[in-house]
């Protein structure tokens, strides 16, 4: 039986082959294997050595110091520790969060999370491109806020915040800047000096790296500091302890940096097809775009259909992976918050699918699932 064609990249990325090869040299006896917090032998010492490159290649590809990557369990673990060791770190200078609606779950529930605590945490509302505009965060901030998180790239529809023009609004009130780049990597241009972003969340399985590893960007500085979440021998500056999976660390340092020299020759073949697929479709009635594609990256298309229900849909394409919304919340029966966050209505939003195309996706591949979608969508209505 043939593998189904994948066009779920938003909720992970395989494993680049060049990643799993370099990976596969930390693993056994005969490789680089050693825990690197053990400095007093050799295979420790290199141990630390491959954990140390992979944090410039990570470092490289945002235009930061290696110093300020901080290894975690990936961006979920890594906009917790953001989030709550900010808010924590900083609650006598202010307690007010501002955030939107549509972050990802992992931001979502946290802020959540810090309400619950006591924090104050102002939701934002998107325009329906699903970007937050600098006028109205500009409304919410108050005295009290010490901390915005906003994301690069929305996993549901792709759309791009300002985020130079966000930065800005932030600065401007004292605030700090947290982004989630899990979906930027590798689609967009991320220089956090260039931005103005203080912390930055990144995820390894994202971008044809290993799922378990992530990062944080902390700008080295004294208005920056966090709490730990995690306790336990003072590992990563003592911000998050736990012996690092060398690996996996490899993996994602190499993945980032075939992300530095490929990204704009991806984002080409993902903007090429895209409009194959698009143009394919585009003569059926009743297909709404819910991605705003002037404002989105091209690898992430989201897709209602009228008259016909999402998970029928999902079900009738049996040969094509896709998702009916992020795949943190594909095993809800409620339509995504983050379409009913931009206003699409909640009859629209059940008949959405996400696709999303990457760097193994074929012109064959986007010619069968059009060929298949057209034949679902028209048995369905039928």
């Amino acid at each position: 039986m043939n593998a189904p064609i994948y066009l779920d990249y938003a909720a992970t990325t395989p494993v680049d082959p060049r990643v799993a090869e370099a990976m596969s040299r930390h693993l056994t006896l005969d490789g680089i294997f050693a825990n690197p917090a053990s400095r007093s032998h050799m295979p420790g010492w290199q141990a630390e050595q491959a954990v140390e490159g992979a944090r410039r290649q990570v470092a490289d590809i945002i235009g930061a110091d290696p110093r300020e990557i901080v290894w975690t369990s990936g961006a979920t673990e890594a906009d917790n520790l953001a989030l709550i060791g900010f808010m924590r770190a900083n609650r006598a200078r202010g307690r007010h969060l501002v955030t939107s609606t549509i972050e990802h779950k992992a931001v979502v529930d946290t802020a959540s999370a810090l309400e619950a605590e006591g924090f104050e945490v102002t939701w934002l509302t998107p325009g329906s491109d699903g970007r937050i505009s600098p006028s109205r965060l500009a409304e919410a901030m108050r005295e009290d806020t010490v901390l915005v998180s906003l994301m690069a790239v929305n996993n549901e529809l792709g759309a791009i915040n300002d985020l130079a023009a966000l930065s800005a609004v932030v600065h401007a009130r004292g605030a700090a800047f947290h982004v989630d780049a899990a979906q930027g990597v590798g689609r967009i241009p991320l220089n956090v000096d260039d931005l103005g972003i203080d912390l930055m969340s990144l995820s390894g399985h994202k971008v044809y790296g290993p799922k378990g590893v992530g990062a944080l960007y902390v700008r080295r500085s004294p208005d920056i500091r966090i709490e730990a979440l995690i306790h336990g021998g003072g590992h990563e500056r003592g911000m998050r302890s736990g012996t690092l999976p060398t690996h996996q660390i490899v993996g994602m340092g190499e993945a980032c940096a075939l992300a530095a020299t490929e990204a704009a020759a991806d984002q080409a073949r993902a903007s090429a097809l895209a409009g194959r697929f698009l143009d394919g479709l585009d003569d059926i009635e009743g297909i709404h775009r819910n991605t705003d594609v002037a404002v989105a990256v091209p690898n992430i298309i989201n897709l209602a259909f009228d008259g016909v229900d999402g998970e029928s849909l999902l079900m009738a394409l049996r040969n094509i992976a896709v998702s009916t919304g992020s795949a943190c919340n594909s095993a809800s029966v409620e339509p995504s918050y983050v379409l009913r966050g931009i206003g699409v209505p909640r009859s629209r939003a059940l008949t959405a699918l996400r696709f999303s195309l990457g760097r193994f996706t074929s012109e064959a591949d986007i010619d069968t699932a059009v060929a298949e979608i057209r034949h679902a969508v028209t048995a369905l209505r039928r």
